[in-house]
């Protein structure tokens, strides 16, 4: 828990993610498409990645990946994201955690 704690604290937007989860890459894309430089963390690429997925399933993070986190908060996964860029909710989130400017 402390190597996840200490992870999302890196930056303001954290996703974990898997390389060959095509609902993660499409997170990925859209924080890019805003302008945000998230940090990644593929877990079938980085050390100890298991132990990363357990943790997140501790957390409530169901299905694993794509985990979002946002200025240290776990956020959700592809559909709480979704919901909230639907409802215009995202970017306003984004500019308060200091990851977006616009």
């Amino acid at each position: 828990m402390e190597r996840v704690n200490k992870m999302v604290a890196e930056k303001p937007v954290v996703i974990f993610s898997k390389s060959s989860c095509c609902i993660s890459h499409s997170i990925k894309s859209l924080f890019c498409d805003f302008g945000v430089n998230p940090a990644v963390y593929e877990l079938d690429e980085i050390p100890r990645g298991g132990e990363i997925e357990q943790t997140l399933l501790r957390l409530g993070c169901n299905p694993e990946v794509p985990a979002v986190f946002i200025s240290g908060e776990f956020v959700g996964g592809a559909n709480e994201i979704m919901s909230l860029h639907l409802r215009q909710s995202l970017k306003p989130m984004l500019k308060r955690a200091g990851a977006l400017w616009v």
